[in-house]
């Protein structure tokens, strides 16, 4: 079942390529579960303990975020949307932007 968040199978075909992969040791949780994960934790606020056990184990999620913070992989994920978009991107920081108290219950 697909959830409102998840990503994509266009947006997995364009981030999918750019995780590490490891070819040994015990088998991992999918990654596509994994990052929706991460994505579902980073838009809601919600503790990592929180997580719906539908992304895998909240330890799981939150060290693999870690690792692939230490190892550049949100910036290769970046580079890799924009390449995918013909290099038109725009982000707006939702920290600096007002929005009408109305929009806040969409």
């Amino acid at each position: 079942m697909v959830h409102r968040y998840d990503l994509t199978d266009f947006e997995w075909s364009v981030i999918g390529p750019v995780l590490p992969q490891k070819s040994r040791g015990v088998p991992r949780v999918d990654d596509r579960r994994v990052l929706n994960g991460i994505f579902w934790v980073l838009r809601s606020g919600a503790p990592w303990a929180d997580l719906p056990g539908r992304y895998g184990p909240p330890t799981t999620c939150y060290n693999r975020f870690r690792r692939w913070t230490k190892a550049g992989i949100w910036d290769q994920i970046m580079d890799a949307i924009t390449d995918a978009y013909g290099g038109d991107v725009r982000m707006i920081d939702g920290t600096s932007v007002r929005v009408h108290h109305s929009a806040a219950t969409l």
